[in-house]
């Protein structure tokens, strides 16, 4: 077959059997509830986020590889599993805020301990512990892993599969199944074609669907025939299996909504260690410090230590320097101890003086600072108020042509309507004179006839 894709994490069953939280004192049976725990806690958050399955899937493969590098004695599973889930979020673009991840494996932790379901308040020291330590946790996963986070699942295949196959009832439970084995370390042993063959085997044998056998069918899709079996045998192992419940394995027995380890002081005894290695090293005049054990329970440079080891070293040089400083000047010998005195006197004297007139000139300086800056604020009070003075200004302007423009147009509009109103007062006078004589000359026809006889008998007509 051609693989495509980046997909080289398998383990043999013997390097399963001897995974680093074995070698620690972790049991088998221990180990198993625990993979199982977290796989359980990954799935309900990512319900809970409102996550597609493929980010689920994708937390608990990472999940499982990274407790085949490191054992659970050393790193805590909520916070690994916490830290799996975001980032298999952001591998599968489907992201969620560090304050949403938090919220709900907080919430969780406390209801499946029974415990008062009180909120986490975004502002607390607590909270930024909390985020600070998701964030280191997700440092050790990507650097164990190498930044090489792909992650091919069995589900694809099983579509391919059983459409060639023609058997499509099986689909929903073969998915189940796939599903199901995430919580085991199957995705850790086996590539995913072989996942797919043996869940398609399992559902066919569940639901009594007879597949070919003459030639194997599963030999078409290049797996064996035992591996076939031992996913089916780890299957009905985990179906077996009552609820996973928490089992403390680990060196730091706090839970996941508690403070980090990373945060805390070191032992009383590493600062006394500190402080003698300070003060002989500080006699010798050597500068190499050595640096205390971590004792984070976490591989990796312990920097807050380092940093609080640097801070006492460098109190206990000042106080072992001041400490030297009298009985240096006491033990110089001399022939003239009055002159001695008196010239130290003198040079006190002068340095107190050059002292003070420093002070003096600082203190000037500063107070022609302080005036200055006054200065430089009253001139930007009288700017900003003349800006608003000239805005204030350009303001009450624009009313005014606004005003000016509104006048204008009102008396257009009432010159129109004048104009259309003497307009139609003529034509209706027209009319109503027309009309009239009409009138007058239906009501006497014979007035109008002797008229017309008396013009034309006229002398000059």
């Amino acid at each position: 077959m051609i693989y495509t894709a980046l997909d080289t994490f398998y383990l043999t069953n013997e390097q399963i059997q001897n995974s680093p939280s074995r070698k620690e004192g972790v049991d088998e049976e221990t180990e198993a509830s625990l993979r199982l725990y977290g796989c359980d806690m990954i799935q309900e958050a990512g319900i809970f986020l409102r996550l597609p399955q493929a980010v689920m899937a994708t937390g608990q493969v990472l999940f499982h590889r990274f407790y085949c590098k490191k054992s659970f004695a050393r790193f805590n599973v909520k916070r690994v599993g916490a830290s799996c889930l975001w980032l298999a979020a952001k591998l599968e673009e489907s992201p969620r805020k560090i304050r949403d991840v938090l919220n709900v494996f907080h919430r969780m932790e406390r209801r499946r301990e029974n415990l008062p379901l009180d909120l986490l308040d975004h502002f607390s020291k607590k909270y930024e512990e909390m985020k600070t330590d998701l964030i280191t946790t997700e440092r050790h996963l990507l650097k164990e892993m190498g930044f090489i986070c792909h992650v091919e699942h069995p589900h694809k295949f099983i579509i391919n599969y059983l459409s060639q196959l023609e058997a499509g009832e099986l689909m929903q439970e073969a998915w189940n199944m796939a599903n199901d084995s995430l919580r085991t370390t199957l995705c850790v042993r086996f590539k995913s074609e072989v996942v797919a063959c043996g869940v398609v085997y399992a559902a066919a044998r569940r639901n009594l669907v007879a597949l070919p056998e003459n030639p194997p069918w599963w030999e078409a899709f290049d797996a064996q025939k035992p591996d076939i079996d031992e996913v089916c045998r780890v299957l009905a192992n985990l179906y077996q299996q009552p609820r996973p419940r928490y089992i403390e394995v680990g060196k730091d027995s706090r839970p996941f909504v508690l403070t980090s380890r990373a945060w805390d002081p070191p032992p009383s005894d590493v600062q006394e260690s500190l402080l003698k290695t300070a003060a002989v090293a500080a006699g010798n005049g050597a500068v190499s410090v050595p640096v205390p054990p971590t004792t984070s329970g976490v591989d990796g440079p312990p920097i807050i230590e380092a940093a609080v080891t640097k801070v006492l070293i460098e109190r206990k040089n000042v106080a072992t320097k001041d400490a030297r400083k009298p009985a240096d000047e006491a033990q110089i010998p001399t022939t003239n101890g009055d002159a001695r005195d008196h010239a130290t006197t003198g040079k006190a004297k002068q340095l107190n003086d050059r002292d003070d007139g420093g002070v003096e000139k600082s203190r000037d300086k500063e107070r022609d600072r302080g005036a200055e800056r006054d200065r430089d604020r009253d001139r930007d009070w009288d700017r900003d108020r003349e800006r608003d003075r000239d805005r204030a200004r350009e303001r009450e302007r624009e009313r005014d042509r606004d005003k000016e423009r509104e006048r204008l147009k009102e008396r257009d509009y009432r010159i129109k309507d004048r104009s259309r109103d003497s307009a139609g007062h003529s034509d209706k006078s027209r009319h109503h004179s027309s009309s009239r004589e009409r009138d007058f000359q239906n009501a006497h026809p014979v007035t109008r006839d002797k008229e017309r006889h008396r013009h034309r008998h006229h002398p000059y007509a």
